[in-house]
């Protein structure tokens, strides 16, 4: 974390009012699991021109392992950017990287068949 805005008085103060307005992690409740959130990230990184001190639209309450993905992923990496897809699911299975092939294409219901899914299909197979 470098120094500066974030060792400031009017840092510190937003931050925490920004912790009080959104306790949890938007990313974690965003995939239905319940998080409480330790870090404030700048929506728009201030390295690529964002509000060091932006009203709380322009803030987001993250956990330490979102934070960290975003941030290993965003502008403010520099040379060590990662372009590896974020590992993990959510908690309907789907994965948590929006990027992933997974998401690319959702099954019409005549993919799907009379059963439901290729999931269904499995159960009903004793998989």
């Amino acid at each position: 974390m470098s120094k500066w805005p974030y060792h400031t008085t009017n840092w510190l103060r937003l931050r925490a009012a920004h912790l009080m307005i959104e306790p949890l992690c938007r990313d974690c409740r965003a995939v239905g699991r319940i998080v409480l959130a330790n870090h404030v990230d700048h929506i728009m990184a201030i390295s690529s021109g964002g509000d060091p001190f932006p009203n709380h639209d322009g803030l987001a309450s993250l956990c330490a392992s979102c934070h960290g993905a975003k941030t290993s992923r965003g502008d403010e990496a520099g040379a060590i950017r990662s372009s590896k897809p974020r590992k993990g699911c959510g908690v309907d299975g789907s994965p948590l990287d929006s990027s992933h092939p997974w998401h690319e294409k959702s099954l019409s219901a005549d993919d799907q068949g009379p059963t439901g899914g290729i999931l269904s299909q499995l159960v009903l197979r004793g998989r």
